[in-house]
C-alpha cells in the first residue's frame, strides 16, 4: 500500500488501476469483492494509513471512487459507516476497535445507523436524554430516538447517550457503538412526504451495550460526536463528487453480500477527459438540462438563468474542495468550511426543486408516492424523468434540516469562525439535570 503523502495523485490513479486490472471480477459475490477493495484501502482512502485506509484527501478519495465506476468495477460500501463511523472510530477508537468495527465497515460486512436525534433534542443535540447506566462491564439503555437513516438495515449505531446528568450537558454524555439486532431496539419506519421510508424513530427499552463498545472516553463523547458531525456536514455538502460505482447496500440484513458483484454496477464512461480534471457543462445541472433540451424549455432566458446558476453553485462546491486540499496540503485549515458547504448543498437542493418545477410544468405536480406507480405515471407524462424531479421537490425541504439545520451552521460559522457573541445561556455552567427541559 502506498502512502499518499509520498505520490501525486496521479501516481495513486495509476495504481488503482493496475489495482483493478488485477483484482475486479463481475463473478465474484459483493461481499468478497468488498472484502478485496476493503483491505487494499480502497474503500475508504480518506482514511489513515494504517487504519484500513491511504491518508488521501477528501478530494482526491472522490477522484478514487470515479476512477472505480469510470473502470466498470462495483464501489465500496455506502452508508453512514463509511461516511460516519470509520472516521470516527479511526480518530476516537482503540486499535482494537478499529479493527473491529472499521474493518467490518470497510468490507461491507456490518451496516450502521447514527442514534443522534431525539424528539426534544434535535438542533440543540446536546440536550438529549436517552440515559445509559453502568451495569458492570455493560451499559443498560433507556430512551427515544428520531431520524434515524437506515436504521432498519443497521447492524450497528452510533448512539450518544447521557452518563451523567450531574454535570452540565455537554460533559456527560458518552459516544457508544449499539448492537441494533437485541431485545429492547424496536425500530419503526417513518412514512415521508415522498412516499420513501429514509428515516426511522427507534426506542431504547433496556438495552444493553458492552463497556468495551464506548469510543472514546465515558462523559467526552461530545468531542466524539463533534467528529462525525464534522463528516456528515463534509459528506453532505457540495463539492462531493459523484462517489457512485454502483448501488448495493452493506450489512448482515440487506441480502447483497452473497450476490453477484458485477449485477449491480452502473455502467460510467470517463468522457475522454483524466478523473479529477474540470467536469462537463453538464456536471451536477445535468439531468435537468437534459429535460430541459427536451421538453423545449431550454430556450426560455429564466430557465437558462437557472441552469447557470445551478452550475456554478456546483462549481464554487468543486472549487472549495480543491482550495480545502490546497490549504491542508500546506498544513492549514480553513475553518467553516463543511458548515459552508452544508449551507451549499441546502441552496443547491432548493434551487433544483424550484428550477425542476419550472422546468416539468404541469407534469411536476403529479407523483407516484411508490414504486408501483412511478412506470405508470412515467407513461401518462411521457417522460420517466419527471418521476426524479418531484421527488426531488419534496425531499428539498430536507436537507436544510438534517445533518444540523442552515441556522445551526451559520451559528456555527458566527460563534467559532467569526468570533461572534454566543447568545446568553448558563448551559455551559449548569448541572444538565437543573435545566429546564422541552423548553
Amino acid at each position: 500500500m502506498t502512502d499518499q503523502a509520498t505520490v501525486s495523485i496521479e501516481e495513486l490513479l495509476d495504481e488503482l488501476r493496475r489495482w483493478l486490472s488485477a483484482t475486479w471480477d463481475p463473478d465474484m459475490t459483493v461481499g468478497d469483492w468488498w472484502e478485496h477493495m476493503g483491505l487494499a484501502g480502497w474503500s475508504a482512502p480518506s482514511l489513515p494509513t494504517g487504519y484500513y485506509g491511504r491518508g488521501v484527501s477528501r478530494n482526491d478519495a472522490v477522484a478514487v471512487a470515479q476512477e472505480i465506476a469510470a473502470f466498470g468495477a462495483l464501489g465500496p460500501p455506502a452508508g453512514l459507516g463509511l461516511m460516519l463511523a470509520a472516521p470516527t472510530v479511526a480518530t476516537h477508537g482503540t486499535q482494537n476497535q478499529v479493527d473491529t468495527y472499521v474493518r467490518d465497515i470497510v468490507t461491507g460486512k456490518k451496516a450502521w445507523c447514527q442514534l443522534f436525534s431525539e424528539p426534544s433534542a434535535g438542533s440543540d443535540l446536546a440536550g438529549l436524554q436517552t440515559r445509559a447506566v453502568r451495569d458492570g462491564d455493560e451499559w443498560i439503555i433507556n430512551g427515544q430516538k428520531v431520524w434515524t437513516s437506515g436504521g432498519q438495515r443497521a447492524d450497528l449505531g452510533m448512539l450518544l447517550a447521557r452518563t451523567d446528568p450531574g454535570v452540565p450537558k455537554h460533559q456527560g454524555i458518552t459516544y457508544f457503538a449499539l448492537d441494533m439486532r437485541q431485545p429492547g431496539v424496536d425500530v419503526r419506519p417513518l412514512r415521508e412526504m415522498t412516499g420513501r421510508s429514509l428515516f426511522n424513530e427507534v426506542f431504547l427499552t433496556d438495552a444493553r451495550v458492552g463497556h468495551d463498545a464506548v469510543i472514546g472516553q465515558v462523559n467526552q463523547g461530545w468531542a466524539v460526536a463533534n467528529t462525525s458531525l464534522a463528516n456528515e456536514r463534509a459528506g453532505l455538502g457540495s463539492g462531493g463528487g459523484n462517489m457512485a460505482g454502483g448501488v448495493a447496500f452493506p450489512g448482515t440484513l440487506s441480502g447483497y453480500l452473497e450476490r453477484r458483484a458485477g449485477d449491480f454496477v452502473v455502467s460510467r464512461g470517463r468522457g475522454g477527459g483524466r478523473v479529477g480534471a474540470a467536469p462537463s457543462i453538464r456536471a451536477g445541472a445535468g439531468p435537468l438540462i437534459a429535460l430541459a433540451e427536451a421538453n423545449g424549455a431550454a430556450a426560455d432566458p429564466i430557465v437558462r438563468q437557472g441552469l447557470a446558476s445551478l452550475y456554478t453553485w456546483h462549481e464554487l462546491g468543486r472549487f472549495n474542495s480543491l482550495r480545502l486540499k490546497a490549504v491542508k496540503a500546506s498544513g492549514g485549515d480553513i475553518p467553516g468550511m463543511p458548515n459552508i458547504a452544508k449551507l451549499s448543498m441546502s441552496h443547491i437542493m432548493r434551487l433544483s426543486r424550484d428550477l425542476g418545477l419550472a422546468i416539468a410544468g404541469p407534469a411536476g405536480m403529479l407523483h407516484a408516492y411508490g414504486d408501483e406507480g412511478q412506470e405508470t405515471r412515467a407513461v401518462s407524462t411521457g417522460n420517466p424523468l419527471v418521476n426524479a424531479i418531484t421527488e426531488l421537490a419534496l425531499l428539498a425541504q430536507a436537507p436544510p434540516i438534517y445533518g444540523g439545520t442552515d441556522q445551526i451552521q451559520r451559528n456555527i460559522i458566527g460563534e467559532r469562525v467569526l468570533g461572534l457573541a454566543k447568545e446568553a445561556n448558563n448551559d455551559r455552567t449548569t448541572p444538565f439535570s437543573e435545566l429546564p427541559q422541552n423548553a
